[in-house]
């Protein structure tokens, strides 16, 4: 018996009903945001619906996908289908019996077992996709996404330069492909190691470092400003939660034990001798604040909150203040 389509987060599909699966919130992001693109480009005019699948209302498929009065195309995105509501199961499974061709419904499944049943319909039907975003747990794995990156673009990185890379952001996947954006879009020819000791040195030309250094300097301005027009240039919040809890954390380790060697905080020596000076005016309270306040970030740039680049915006002021929230 046929089954679904099994695909991976780089891959494109031209199914109706597409299962996004798996912890690895980034490269969903990525994958979503790229099927966005592809049916825009397409049909300009597509109509873009998203639901939380926690505030599922027993009908709302039916409503989503039925024929339109003008004929336009719809995506319609089912996000945090690990926490849905019963109806959506239920309509879930109910609409796999249905064809229609001006819509295109995504499922978006972060892991677990609630939606299981509508899960397995999904994947055991033939005309489904199933793409899978697992997290990249693995350094041989990560140092093979940081390749394939460069190769994506055509640009040459030498092995030293990659693992430089993979070595400074462990598992943040986020983080990593921002700093191959950062370094495809400043350094002309081949990139080495020098290269990427150069830029994580305190340089950040990318949108989402120069919003992270910004930020950690105090510079709330500067901050917001460039988290403005990363948004108008299509980032999504998502994609902002790894850098900043990759430098936020960095800062943690530190701040109660800056005496502790880079070998023994899993830093690089460069990255901790630029995080004692970040760490000037911090206390315990406000630092716990910036990491209970990441956590609300995460959560809302996942769909917890209507407003998720609002939610943004509060968390680098947060940062900007020291964790000190402004009155």
């Amino acid at each position: 018996m046929a089954k679904a389509a099994e695909l991976t987060w780089s891959q494109s599909t031209s199914a109706r009903i597409i299962l996004v699966s798996g912890a690895e919130e980034f490269l969903a992001s990525r994958f979503v945001r790229g099927l966005k693109q592809d049916l825009q480009k397409a049909n300009p005019q597509l109509e873009i619906t998203e639901v939380d699948a926690s505030e599922y209302e027993a009908g709302g498929l039916l409503d989503f996908t039925s024929p339109s009065l003008f004929g336009e195309d719809r995506l319609i995105i089912l996000n945090r289908v690990e926490a849905c509501s019963d109806p959506l199961i239920e309509d879930g499974i109910a609409l796999l019996t249905e064809s229609f061709e001006d819509c295109v419904v995504v499922f978006r499944h972060g892991g677990g077992v609630r939606g299981k049943k509508l899960l397995d319909a999904i994947k055991n039907h033939p005309a489904a996709a199933v793409v899978a975003c697992e997290k990249i747990a693995k350094e041989a794995d990560r140092i093979v996404f940081a390749t394939n990156e460069f190769k994506a673009a055509k640009r040459q990185a030498a092995n030293t330069a990659v693992r430089a890379l993979v070595d400074s952001f462990g598992e943040d996947v986020a983080g990593l492909a921002a700093a191959c954006s950062q370094l495809m879009q400043d350094v002309a020819g081949s990139i080495d190691d020098e290269v990427v000791e150069r830029y994580f040195s305190g340089r950040a030309d990318v949108d989402t470092f120069k919003i992270v250094d910004a930020a950690i300097a105090g510079n709330a301005g500067l901050a917001l400003l460039t988290l403005r027009q990363a948004f108008e240039a299509g980032a999504e919040p998502a994609s902002m939660v790894g850098a900043f809890a990759h430098r936020i954390r960095g800062l943690a380790k530190l701040l109660n034990n800056r005496q502790a060697s880079a070998a023994q905080l899993g830093m690089q020596p460069w990255a901790i001798d630029k995080a004692r000076k970040e760490l000037v005016g911090w206390t315990e309270a406000g630092m716990a604040e910036v990491v209970s306040q990441l956590a609300a970030m995460d959560a809302a740039s996942k769909g917890m909150d209507r407003s998720p680049q609002y939610a943004t915006e509060r968390f680098v002021l947060l940062v900007a203040n020291k964790g000190v929230q402004s009155v």
